[in-house]
């Protein structure tokens, strides 16, 4: 069985490699002329952090995201498990209380517990949320990961190929489609949310996993990149545009991570990127069957997060029919 995958944001790769896995003759089309680019996977934190997630989103996507973890540590080897901490500073603690009420799987860390775990911490708060089983990814290497392993199975990466070049006779030959807010035209509740993210590079200091600092109208999260380097995100703008990052969005995100350490204040602005998110209404993704295609869309914020749970139920449809109601519309 062939199947043509439309897409190489890490929805469109995942459900790539999948298929690829069970058995299936994968061709994979992205319109752009090299991996990564024009999509929002991109500029993606990379956390896999399905309990946290659960002070905002539906239980449905830490459902995705805990079955996702297994997938990526099996698929992509430089996936680190090592949690993630969640801390806000003195006059906002009553965040950090709220937010512990909404999530689960987590333990409460004292000062010293937390300059154990992060000694560049050490210090700086009086107490912390620690989700343990959770993890983050490098998004840039896990695409680049991913792609090589789809052509390790026999799949095709055709880059410069617009969807239209999977248009096949009825029945010929599945498409998946993979391709976010370019799917409006028959997807058409989808819309965008823009995000804004930083990556700096601070030699001095370390850190282990991803944090989260909680304010309440710019919460913030820090996620190491390795080699001294940090990406810092991500604000939810609801916009189509993936136009440059405003000052506003700029001053804001450097100040939680000054906030954080007083390091960052030295820190080497290395990149500045934008991305647009596909949501539909709801921020919840969904399997849809239009015709003969097959759309994986609406990841919103957890693409990484969601994106193998939902390849495994669109893997599941193509071979046996099978559906998965929680996501099928």
């Amino acid at each position: 069985m062939r199947v043509t995958v439309v897409g190489a944001g890490v929805a469109g790769l995942a459900c790539a490699v999948e298929f690829a896995e069970r058995g299936l003759a994968v061709e994979l089309l992205e319109r752009t002329q090299r991996l990564g680019a024009g999509c929002c996977s991109w500029y993606a934190g990379g956390m896999l952090a399905p309990w946290c997630e659960l002070e905002s989103a539906e239980r449905l996507i830490a459902e995705l995201g805990a079955e996702s973890l297994a997938w990526w540590r099996d698929k992509v080897p430089g996936t680190v498990l090592g949690g993630s901490l969640v801390v806000a500073h003195g006059r906002d603690s009553g965040e950090l209380k709220h937010f512990a009420r909404r999530t689960e799987r987590y333990e409460w860390l004292d000062a010293d517990a937390l300059a154990a775990l992060e000694p560049d911490l050490a210090g700086r708060f009086e107490r912390a949320l620690y989700f343990r089983e959770e993890g983050h990814l490098d998004p840039r290497a896990a695409l680049a990961a991913l792609a090589q392993r789809l052509r390790a199975r026999g799949g095709e990466v055709r880059f410069g190929a617009s969807g239209a070049a999977a248009a096949k006779s009825p029945g010929e030959c599945p498409v998946v489609d993979c391709t976010g807010l370019a799917a409006r035209e028959v997807l058409a509740d989808l819309r965008g949310v823009k995000g804004e993210m930083l990556v700096v590079r601070l030699p001095d200091l370390s850190l282990s996993r991803p944090v989260r600092v909680l304010h309440p109208r710019v919460p913030v999260y820090i996620v190491p990149r390795g080699d001294g380097h940090f990406m810092i995100g991500a604000t939810m703008i609801e916009s189509d545009q993936a136009t440059r990052i405003s000052v506003r969005s700029m001053l804001e995100l450097l100040g939680a991570a000054y906030a954080l350490h007083p390091a960052f204040g030295e820190a080497e602005i290395v990149e500045i990127g934008t991305g647009v998110r596909p949501a539909f209404p709801d921020n919840l993704p969904r399997l849809c069957r239009r015709g003969d295609t097959l759309y994986v869309n609406g990841l919103y914020r957890h693409g990484f997060l969601a994106a193998p749970a939902l390849a495994r139920r669109a893997a599941d449809l193509l071979l046996t029919g099978r559906e998965a109601p929680e996501v099928m519309h």
